[in-house]
């Protein structure tokens, strides 16, 4: 009978929709879109996702965009089969981008589903919850959410080079999984390898036609690129050692230096303009334990944050600090950075790339080096926005030269680090790392600007870990005369 009233309801649409009355067509489009809403969710608890589409198309289009998402939502973690033939539907009988107000895109429904699943979610927890599991599992779903992305378009649509290219650029927006891979855990970050894997086909067929997503994707393709090398050594470390000579050689390669700074030019904006940096972290115990954070520890890192810039800076800059606890998660915390663009941050080019203020001071919270905070206490970002914004705090517009330098500033000096102990370690056991000063001349290369992203702090640990090495050389070299 439901099957009976949607066809109803889609030929007094078409046939009869230049007879209709208009008191009459809004009653039909209201019922009708009932009619038809109840039909799609009939078919998709029938597991019948392939011809949802056909249905949801006609609804209108936040009812539209409001059924796919949670169909995509409910279908998260089923087979591909099956969440292909979601995106297959939606692709076929939805427009890519928004052109018609009354009509669902494939676009806003992706925008959506990110958008949610970027969302804090709601966690309650007890002293026997393993809340780093916790998180752990959310950048998980977090990373699902980017599968669909992933999927082959259908051949028959139109443009399908230009949409597939789309799709992928919106796939290597992954910045905060470059973070989430830093995580200090012991247990792999499912969420990272996860993306990694579901980009292997699409990246897969870049290769294999360059040419065609060259426009679309070459800036957002490097970046993947470094965070992708700097995601699998960090795997090999902790999983499979024996392939440490590869990595390293991939790092220290004359043939693909990686991630070279690059010159990005900003705001030309001469108004007053101010940027911000939003993010939603966990605070970590050296232990590896989570602090759930109370108004007094707010208060505190508050505090140690704005100390990590000097009084002339933050005057200057008109810097502000906020933290508050998430009013979803009593274990994260968020917070908020601002202040004043000036020439090389915001605005004109940030020769650099290094993020400027904003990076530096939550650079300084990642890595646990806040002077007047619990020592070794890190921030375990999981969600991170810059953005422009004007005086009277409305965004304008990301500033995405922040968020990939705080990336350089956290991930590069963590992954040298452990360069430098791997290598320490194949000294000691007699097989020294033959492009050990190749590693040495990588941080100190005018360049790669390396080495403005280590604190002093890393410098100092860089610099112990080289005189280490350079002792087991030594007495290496002794042991045949002795």
């Amino acid at each position: 009978m439901i099957r009976f009233g949607a066809h109803v309801v889609l030929v007094l649409r078409y046939l009869l929709a230049e007879e209709i009355k208009d008191t009459f067509r809004e009653k039909l489009m209201t019922v009708g879109d009932r009619i038809l809403h109840m039909y799609s969710l009939f078919l998709f608890s029938k597991h019948h996702e392939e011809l949802v589409g056909i249905y949801a198309s006609q609804l209108a289009s936040h009812r539209c965009i409001d059924l796919f998402v949670h169909m995509m939502e409910l279908r998260l973690n089923s087979s591909v089969h099956v969440k292909y033939k979601i995106f297959l539907s939606a692709m076929e009988y939805l427009p890519f981008s928004q052109g018609d107000d009354s009509k669902g895109s494939f676009e806003e429904i992706i925008e959506r589903l990110l958008s949610r699943s970027r969302e804090t979610k709601a966690g309650k927890f007890d002293e026997t919850s393993d809340v780093v599991e916790q998180h752990r599992l959310q950048s998980l779903q977090k990373a699902l959410v980017v599968q669909w992305l992933c999927f082959t378009p259908p051949s028959t649509i139109t443009d399908v080079k230009d949409i597939s290219a789309k799709l992928l650029m919106r796939a290597l927006i992954h910045r905060e999984f470059a973070l989430i891979s830093m995580w200090r855990v012991p247990a792999m970050p499912i969420g990272a390898h996860e993306l990694l894997s579901f980009l292997a086909e699409p990246l897969k067929q870049l290769s294999e036609t360059p040419d065609t997503f060259e426009d679309y994707v070459s800036e957002n393709l490097k970046e993947f690129q470094d965070w992708c090398g700097c995601f699998l050594f960090v795997f090999c470390l902790t999983i499979l050692m024996p392939l440490r000579f590869i990595i390293l050689m991939l790092i220290t390669g004359e043939r693909n230096p990686w991630l070279i700074s690059r010159v990005e030019h900003i705001s030309e904006s001469m108004e007053p303009l101010f940027l911000e940096l939003h993010a939603t972290a966990m605070l970590r115990l050296p232990s590896g334990e989570s602090m759930c954070p109370d108004a007094t520890v707010c208060a505190a890192l508050m505090s140690a944050l704005y100390s990590s810039a000097t009084e002339e800076v933050v005057s200057e800059r008109q810097l502000t600090v906020n933290v508050a606890i998430s009013s979803k998660d009593s274990y994260s915390i968020e917070v908020i950075l601002r202040c004043l663009a000036v020439e090389g941050d915001g605005i004109g080019p940030h020769i650099l790339n290094d993020g400027g203020l904003l990076s530096a001071v939550m650079a300084a919270g990642f890595k646990g080096e806040l002077a007047r905070f619990q020592a070794g206490v890190t921030l375990e970002i999981s969600r991170l926005d810059a953005w422009f914004s004007s005086k009277d705090g409305s965004l304008e517009g990301p500033a995405t030269y922040i968020v990939q330098g705080l990336c350089r500033r956290c991930c590069i000096p963590e992954v040298i680090l452990r360069c430098m102990q791997v290598s320490v370690s194949l000294m000691e056991s007699g097989n020294p790392f033959e492009s050990h000063d190749q590693l040495i001349e990588l941080v100190s290369s005018s360049e790669t600007g390396f080495i403005n992203l280590f604190s002093q702090q890393q410098l100092q640990e860089f610099l112990l870990f080289e005189r280490e090495y350079s002792i087991c050389k030594m007495e290496l070299q002794e042991e045949p005369s002795s």
